[in-house]
């Protein structure tokens, strides 16, 4: 395998609002959807839709939500051998997305906090180029992935998400100093480091990560590491959903990544990846497949 995911997997239930409901409020729906979802998964299909060769380490429920969680993973090519199916419910993740956009999610872990590893998963991950891991919602999930990281010897991304908000640094800290890339959203580095991203990705470098990559929303992303640090700016688009956009910003960079490409360039093609999630709604609508690639040194940049 080039990439294996970890991570919890979820079934994103998205209501398109005209805007989110102040307490006691009513607010209309305008439109109910439902996707296989989750931070590593969305992350993974971005690059199995580019012929890398993935798996996926999870758990979900003997729901019919699990069932569709499976059969989407499978239809893009990934390997699912060392996904557990186990009575529960799936992991569900709800979201509010408002007329501009911008988004509110409300996770129910189900079964992902009965997610445990094995020697077969751990050989399973060696036997990578790279693991990338998000994040889960309960601590005996990241004490796994710090065991995790501990045991195995390929490379490691890591994108923390909520467990910015949830943990401190020295809680995160064995996991981001033996990551080769760390992503986070402008909001997570503060969280995490009380720093602005140009401060926080120094304080990260020097706790050992090799790469962190920072996603500025309209501003682009800041990527740093021991060489030098860049502003890349963003690509143009219509913004109908922030849903994924962190994850899709992953999966360009780490192909890039993986072709050898700079810092710079794997910023731009993160960039591009996350500018094609939000001009659709749902996390993976909008991720590109190889053929669309082919014009991406022509795309409209700010910059």
């Amino acid at each position: 395998m080039d990439v294996i995911g970890l991570g919890a997997l979820n079934y994103d239930k998205l209501y398109v609002v005209e805007r989110t409901a102040k307490a006691g409020e009513e607010v209309g729906v305008i439109d109910v959807r439902g996707y296989p979802g989750g931070s590593a998964a969305n992350t993974i299909v971005g690059l199995a839709r580019l012929g890398v060769s993935t798996g996926f380490i999870g758990i979900v429920g003997d729901d019919i939500e699990g069932k569709i969680i499976m059969d989407d993973f499978a239809a893009e090519g990934i390997d699912v051998s060392r996904i557990r199916r186990v009575r529960g419910s799936s992991g569900t993740a709800l979201g509010l997305v408002d007329k501009h956009g911008e988004r509110v999610l409300y996770i129910h872990p189900g079964v992902n906090d009965a997610l445990s590893m094995d020697d077969e998963d751990i050989n399973y991950a060696n036997n990578a180029h790279f693991v990338h891991m998000s994040s889960f919602v309960d601590r005996g999930q990241l004490e796994m992935q710090v065991s995790l990281v501990e045991r195995i010897k390929t490379k490691v991304s890591f994108n923390p998400g909520m467990l910015c908000f949830k943990f401190s640094l020295e809680d995160l800290q064995p996991i981001i100093e033996k990551s080769d890339v760390i992503f986070l959203n402008d909001d997570e580095m503060d969280a995490l480091t009380s720093c602005d991203y140009e401060s926080g990705s120094k304080a990260l470098l020097e706790l050992g990560t090799k790469t962190v990559a920072t996603t500025l929303g309209e501003k682009g992303c800041y990527v740093a590491d021991d060489k030098g640090a860049r502003l890349i700016a963003p690509c143009k688009t219509k913004v109908v959903d922030t849903t994924g956009a962190g994850d899709a910003f992953a999966a360009g960079f780490l192909y890039a990544l993986l072709g050898e490409k700079s810092i710079y360039e794997c910023g731009r093609l993160g960039n591009f990846f996350a500018a094609r999630c939000i001009s659709e709604y749902g996390a993976r609508k909008g991720l590109p497949y190889k053929r669309d690639l082919e014009g991406f040194r022509s795309v409209n940049l700010n910059q």
